[in-house]
């Protein structure tokens, strides 16, 4: 498997085990590396970080 289709794999496994956006596991995955342990960790950091915003500001308004 090439870097870039193992890259492409990872980045949709984190996304759908995670939540995390498809950019941010990008980023993830060019500042980290392809550390699959490394990537789940800050990717969950990400996602109770967002969950935490979402929390504070409450649902948005419905129309």
């Amino acid at each position: 498997m090439s870097d870039e289709n193992q890259t492409t794999s990872l980045v949709q496994r984190l996304v759908e085990q995670t939540g995390i956006t498809e950019a941010q596991a990008h980023e993830l995955a060019l500042l980290i590396g392809l550390n699959w342990n490394s990537l789940m960790r800050e990717a969950k950091l990400l996602a109770a970080g967002a969950r935490a915003k979402v929390s504070q500001i409450g649902p948005l308004a419905e129309d």
